[in-house]
């Protein structure tokens, strides 16, 4: 057994390693534009959002489960009378969004490199199977993970699982993302290290309270300080 604090680290995906966030942005703007008519755009945008939040125990996390919400959305505020130039219109967007290219994160790349072979990592990522497959391949990263996981949520069962499958148990693990409330809490909670690295355009719905008092919380600015970040631990 290493002496090291760590011998697993997680990764989170979207808006950690590649930009997610903004292309649904970009979506909610389109589907805001198709129903003008039917309700002002912050309206459509509160009515799609409780929809996501409904929906979630059925749909999961993802693309498929958004383009649902906006077509259950559409016909909620149209009561009914959405035409069918505007279903066929959500539907195209929600596949333009299974098809958008895949664009890193700064430091990506180089966080990943710098740490692979040195410390067992793993992909752990929640959303569509398919899609998630897609972003991995295109995005290029693939290589540098000794293991992916892609699972229907983020809980510290489902990281008590990952870490004791892959490494020695949650204590010697670390879990890197953008949200507090999946990657870092519930990580944290199980007694792993983890680390927030912030993206500006976080999903509403994973927002939650900094884990400040905990000791074994880190936040950083950029996927940049991660290997520095690792080697200091013990230290």
């Amino acid at each position: 057994m290493s002496n090291r604090p760590v011998s697993v680290i997680g990764f989170d995906a979207d808006d950690t390693l590649w930009q997610n966030e903004q292309y649904y942005k970009l979506t909610e703007g389109h589907f805001r534009s198709l129903l003008a008519d039917y309700a002002e755009g912050e309206h459509v945008s509160e009515r799609l959002l409780e929809a996501e939040k409904r929906n979630l125990a059925h749909y999961g996390f993802g693309i498929k489960g958004f383009t649902l919400s906006m077509i259950e959305t559409a016909l909620e505020i149209t009561e009914g009378r959405a035409p069918s130039s505007v279903i066929s219109e959500i539907l195209a967007i929600g596949r333009d969004l299974l098809s958008h290219p895949v664009e890193c994160l700064p430091h990506a790349r180089d966080a990943l490199e710098a740490l692979a072979g040195k410390y067992f990592l793993v992909l752990i990522t929640k959303g569509d199977l398919f899609d998630q497959e897609r972003k991995l391949a295109q995005s290029g990263l693939g290589d540098y993970f000794d293991a992916v996981e892609i699972v229907s949520d983020k809980t510290a069962t489902t990281y008590r699982r990952i870490f004791g499958k892959h490494g020695e148990g949650p204590e010697r693990a670390m879990m890197i993302g953008n949200s507090l409330k999946s990657d870092v809490v519930p990580a944290i909670a199980t007694g792993a290290w983890g680390v927030f690295v912030p993206h500006e355009l976080t999903w509403v719905l994973e927002h939650v309270e900094k884990p400040e008092e905990a000791p074994r919380f880190r936040e950083i600015p950029d996927l940049g300080h991660v290997p520095e970040l690792v080697a200091n631990l013990g230290s």
